[in-house]
């Protein structure tokens, strides 16, 4: 109220402006004037002048309100989702195929949030959840009933070989192949291998995976050079040499993943990691058979 009768130098036009009445206006000043032990105008029946501490005053006021509307126009965008930092934990395979034209996407849209992104595995995404590393992470289903799971996408796993081998026929195989040829496995805690254990389990069999390889490019390294064949979520490859690599679809039993968003049940996601959960929703999600034909 200070500022509207600096600048209209008339209390009953400020009173008007911020619909007040007169007399409470002229008693709100009075107690500032009592705060301040100053007084900060001068006023007889026709002129209202601001005196040396009004003069002084005001310029403080004008900060004062300025950095008040930044700091609230910032507020205003954080809550909203409009700025921020969002830490996305995300597959390896996801972080270097779908997620990085979703990230791009929501940059273009959200240009004031900061988006870090943290690649590894499914069991390391879930402990860094957990403890309060990541906000959330795009990755395979959990076994956890803390963690909230949306779906994005169906991914059907495939076997792996060598380019121009004897197993290079495009034929089906089953999961009963790896019996008879060495298998190479990635790490125990990643998601390839949660699948894979499963589908082994499920054919009724019992085989030792080499090599144990954190990451893909590892596997599909072993495989061109004829050390074993695996298997693999289609999506997986398009980060290998297409041409030294071949693949089967896998049968009795047909195996796939899901990939999808997680984040723990028990903690509200901040704003602008809840704008871009819901802008991979948008961006993100696709039909099992857009999956499928994904890989190639």
């Amino acid at each position: 109220m200070f500022m509207l009768v600096a600048y209209h130098r008339n209390f009953s036009e400020a009173g008007r402006l911020a619909n007040v009445s007169q007399p409470a206006l002229s008693r709100t000043i009075r107690l500032l004037e009592e705060q301040l032990s100053a007084r900060l105008f001068d006023r007889d029946s026709r002129n209202v002048r601001l005196t040396a501490a009004g003069e002084t005053l005001l310029p403080v006021v004008e900060r004062l309100i300025t950095d008040f509307d930044a700091a609230f126009s910032d507020l205003s965008h954080s809550l909203s989702g409009a700025r921020g930092r969002v830490v996305v934990g995300a597959l390896p395979t996801v972080a270097a195929g779908d997620l990085p034209a979703a990230i791009a996407a929501f940059r273009a849209s959200h240009p004031l949030v900061e988006i870090a992104l943290r690649d590894h595995l499914s069991g390391t995404l879930y402990q860094q959840m957990h403890d309060r590393e990541i906000d959330l992470a795009v990755t395979s289903s959990p076994d956890d009933p803390a963690i909230r799971f949306e779906p994005l996408m169906t991914d059907a796993m495939v076997m792996v070989v060598k380019a121009g081998s004897a197993l290079d026929t495009g034929t089906p195989a089953r999961w009963s192949i790896f019996a008879d040829h060495p298998f190479v496995a990635m790490a125990p805690r990643s998601s390839v291998r949660m699948v894979t254990d499963a589908a082994l389990r499920k054919a009724r069999l019992s085989i030792a995976g080499l090599y144990d390889c954190t990451q893909l490019a590892t596997v599909g390294a072993l495989v061109e050079a004829g050390l074993g064949i695996t298997a693999l979520p289609r999506s997986t490859l398009q980060i290998l040499h297409h041409d030294r690599i071949a693949t089967r679809p896998l049968t009795h039993p047909a195996v796939e993943r899901t990939i999808g968003l997680a984040y723990p049940l028990d903690r509200t996601l901040p704003p602008a990691a809840e704008a871009f959960r819901r802008h991979c929703l948008e961006h993100m999600r696709r039909p099992a058979a857009d999956a499928a034909r994904s890989g190639p």
